[in-house]
C-alpha cells in the first residue's frame, strides 16, 4: 500500500510539473507548447487544465478560435466546481457563444460560481436580476449582489449602487448614499458616474448644490467623451459664467 501511494505521490509531482511548464509557456505567448502540456492534463480531468484550454479555444490562442469546443472545456471544469470555469459557462449562455442563448442556464451557473465568492459572477447575476433575465426581476437582489461586489473596489458595480440609491430602486432612494458610491467610481475615473455627480451637484440632492463641483465632474466627463456633459457644461458657463471660470 505504501509503494503504491508512493507512486501515486510521484505522479501528482509530475502532472504538476507538466502544469507549470504549459504556465511558463503561456506567458512567453507559446501558447501552442501550453496546449501541449495541458490537453493531456485536461484529458485526465485537471480542473484548471480543462480552464485553461477552454479559455484558449474562446480566444483562439494557439488554436483556431471555436466557441464550441471552448464550451466543452468549461463545461468539464464548471462541473468539477471550479467557480471561473462555472462563470465563464455562464457567461457563454449569457452571451450565446458556441451553445444557444439561454439566460436561466446562465443565471444557475453565475449562481454556483457567486456562491464561491466568484466577483465577475456576483456582478453578472446582478445583471440578470436588474434586468430580469433568466430570473424575475429582483431590484433588492441585484443591489445585494452590487454591493458584494463593489467593496472590492468595481466601478461598474458602484455606478450601478449610485444609481440604484439615485432612483430607489431595490432601496429607499438616497441621495447621500448615491453620491458615496458614485464619488467612489467617479475617482476612478468612471465617465458616467462623473456625469451624474454633476446632476446631482447642479440639483443639490443628498449635498449642497455646487455649480462648481458640478462643473468640474462635467468637464472629468466630457474629456472622456460623454456629449451630455459637454452638452451640459456649455449651458452652465452660459448661465453660470463664475462657475466656469477655474
Amino acid at each position: 500500500m505504501k509503494a503504491i501511494l508512493a507512486i501515486l505521490l510521484v505522479c501528482g509531482v509530475l502532472l504538476a510539473g507538466d502544469f507549470e511548464k504549459g504556465l511558463n509557456a503561456y506567458h512567453k505567448k507559446d501558447y501552442k507548447t501550453a496546449i501541449k502540456y495541458w490537453r493531456p492534463l485536461a484529458q485526465q480531468g485537471n480542473l484548471n487544465a480543462q480552464y485553461n484550454l477552454g479559455l484558449m479555444y474562446r480566444n483562439g490562442q494557439g488554436v483556431q478560435k471555436d466557441y464550441k469546443e471552448a464550451v466543452k472545456w468549461y463545461k468539464l471544469a464548471a462541473k468539477g466546481g471550479l467557480p471561473k470555469a462555472q462563470y465563464n459557462y455562464g457567461f457563454m449562455y449569457d452571451n450565446g457563444l458556441g451553445v444557444h442563448k439561454d439566460y436561466k442556464e446562465a443565471v444557475k451557473w453565475y449562481k454556483l460560481a457567486a456562491e464561491q465568492g466568484n466577483l465577475n459572477a456576483q456582478y453578472n447575476l446582478g445583471l440578470m436580476y436588474f434586468n430580469g433575465q433568466g430570473v424575475k426581476q429582483n431590484y433588492a437582489k441585484a443591489v445585494k449582489l452590487f454591493k458584494a461586489v463593489a467593496k472590492g473596489g468595481a466601478t461598474d458595480a458602484q455606478y450601478n449602487l449610485g444609481f440604484m440609491y439615485q432612483n430607489g430602486l431595490g432601496v429607499h432612494k438616497d441621495y447621500k448614499e448615491a453620491v458615496k458610491w458614485y464619488k467612489l467610481a467617479a475617482e476612478q475615473g468612471y465617465s458616467n458616474a462623473q456625469y451624474n455627480l454633476g446632476l446631482i451637484y447642479v440639483r443639490g440632492q443628498g449635498v449642497n448644490q455646487d455649480k462648481i463641483k458640478a462643473y468640474e465632474w462635467w468637464l472629468k466627463a466630457a474629456r472622456q467623451g460623454i456629449p451630455e456633459a459637454q452638452q451640459n457644461l456649455d449651458i452652465l458657463c452660459k448661465e453660470s459664467p463664475w462657475a466656469c471660470k477655474q
